[in-house]
């Protein structure tokens, strides 16, 4: 008798731990860029209020490389128990995808899409030495000259964006990669590189000081960061349509109920005043969605760039 009750009361004891509410410890959230770019302070932002939303840190990892696409490969292969998350952007879950032969894995059946987190705004920088002041005189420098400029791209989505500029445009250029827009800046102040297209809020100020020059917004307006600079369509160019996103996902097959929890908070997140504003800062818009939402975004733009990476005659990796 005594052994069944000190038995019962044990288990008693163990019910609190067993049902404990998701979530019970810190969760990771991995970013597939290194510091230095826009993914990581936006990611950071987005973390540090979604802790205060869920009661329990969020840690931010940095997992760069492959074009963003180890971090995300990464956290395809981790438990579906909503303790590790990813800030994918359409790098990872589009662009570096559409440009590999053999991807290591698939976003729409590899992952649990979550929660849109907004939209960034990408813009055309070049080094002050190059002779342009509108992107139409650099189109016009870059005929006269092919083949002799260098640009630069920190992730894959700005391989397509140059990609397309190239096609519209008929200019051809040295393509330089580098494992984010970090390392990609220096050179592009130092004039290894000529151009690049960069969402990264240092470019701005830069402009600003002189050090780089900014001749297109690739969005469909212009930005209030940079209000006399104009949009690529305005500037004659509207072949180039990309669009910068980034969302919550999480591994494959997470439970439900997880997912609308994690969906309610993130939602809460981008809705705050003070995440608008420290988003805006970056020249980035905050967006809510459903789950449902962020899987038909990741769909559509995977076919776009698939068909754009086809059209082009690409090398894939």
């Amino acid at each position: 008798m005594r052994r069944s009750f000190a038995f019962a009361l044990l288990l008693f004891a163990a019910l609190p731990a067993l049902a404990q509410p998701y979530p019970a410890k810190p969760i990771r959230f991995i970013v597939g860029f290194p510091p230095g770019g826009s993914a990581d302070p936006t990611a950071r932002i987005i973390g540090a209020a979604l802790a205060e939303q869920l009661g329990q840190p969020l840690v931010v990892e940095n997992r760069p490389g492959g074009d963003s696409a180890i971090g995300a490969d990464y956290v395809s292969r981790q438990a579906a128990d909503g303790y590790t998350l990813y800030f994918g952007s359409n790098s990872a879950m589009t662009a570096a995808v559409a440009l590999k032969k053999t991807p290591p894995y698939d976003p729409l059946k590899d992952f649990t899409a979550i929660g849109l987190i907004g939209r960034a705004t990408f813009f055309f920088h070049v080094h002050p030495e190059v002779p342009a002041k509108t992107l139409q005189e650099f189109i016009a420098h870059a005929r006269a000259n092919p083949g002799k400029l260098n640009y630069g791209t920190g992730n894959p989505l700005s391989i397509l964006a140059m990609v397309q500029l190239m096609n519209a445009t008929g200019i051809t250029m040295v393509h330089v990669p580098y494992k984010g827009e970090g390392p990609l800046t220096p050179d592009l102040i130092a004039g290894r590189v000529q151009a690049s297209i960069l969402s990264n809020p240092a470019g701005i100020q830069l402009a600003k000081d002189g050090r780089l020059r900014i001749l297109g917004v690739l969005a469909d307006q212009r930005s209030g960061l940079l209000p006399d600079v104009p949009t690529f369509a305005q500037a004659g160019v509207p072949q180039v349509t990309i669009r910068q996103w980034a969302g919550v996902y999480g591994p494959p097959k997470m439970p439900r109920e997880i997912v609308e929890r994690l969906n309610r908070e993130v939602n809460a997140v981008v809705r705050r005043p003070e995440v608008i504003e420290r988003m805006q800062s970056y020249g980035d818009a905050a967006e809510s969605s459903t789950p449902e939402r962020v899987l038909e975004i990741n769909r559509d733009d995977l076919a776009l760039w698939r068909k754009l990476v086809a059209d082009a005659g690409l090398a894939l990796d």
